[in-house]
């Protein structure tokens, strides 16, 4: 591995150290939705449908827009590419249906609220827990929290998830090296094209 995956592999060790264990609590099989999504991508097992909008309301607009659903939904990660753009449209569609009371095309926070209290739920469309982290957070929510620990070492981490986690930093490292040999390339003016040259 290159010095960046050792490096981010040390990074994942120290945080599981700072920060303990965050096993995820059983889930009753008849649990809603959202109580899932709580507990399978936040780790939280007792929350209230004010604190469920908030960490949802993702530009902290009070509304949640088509956009904020289809990534709450996990429907903007790469997970969900098979999924195709009429079933995403489907169920966003069927979420502001339920919660939208004044068809506005979003939802507020009082319109949420009010909607759980009078016994709404967001639905479940199958299509996962709703990934909507980024790549480092779904790694270590979904992989290294279940498989590794502070006493894992660079080389126990052989899962496929772990191969292809630090390949992408591999290839991210790749990347800004070229982009730095670059960068420091002077100017051809060969290769620059007739009509971008000073005349004269």
């Amino acid at each position: 591995m290159h010095a960046i995956t050792s490096i981010v592999a040390l990074g994942f060790i120290a945080y599981a150290q700072a920060h303990g264990g965050h096993d995820q609590q059983p889930v009753a099989a008849d649990a809603d939705w959202a109580t899932r999504h709580m507990a399978e991508e936040h780790h939280i097992s007792s929350f209230d449908a004010g604190s469920f909008f908030n960490l949802h309301d993702y530009d902290s607009s009070n509304q949640w827009s088509r956009d904020d659903i289809l990534k709450t939904y996990g429907l903007k990660d790469e997970s969900t590419r098979h999924i195709s753009t009429q079933q995403k449209e489907d169920a966003v569609n069927k979420v502001l249906d339920l919660f939208d009371s004044d068809r506005s095309g979003t939802i507020s926070y009082a319109e949420y609220t009010v909607g759980v209290a009078k016994g709404l739920t967001l639905p479940d469309f199958g299509f996962g827990p709703g990934h909507h982290g980024d790549d480092e957070y779904e790694y270590e929510i979904h992989h290294w929290e279940k498989y590794h620990d502070e006493n894992t070492r660079e080389e126990d981490l052989t899962h496929p998830e772990d191969i292809e986690h630090f390949r992408k930093h591999e290839q991210m490292e790749a990347q800004q090296e070229r982009q730095e040999q670059m960068d420091r390339m002077p100017i051809v003016e060969a290769n620059i094209p007739m009509k971008f040259r000073r005349s004269g």
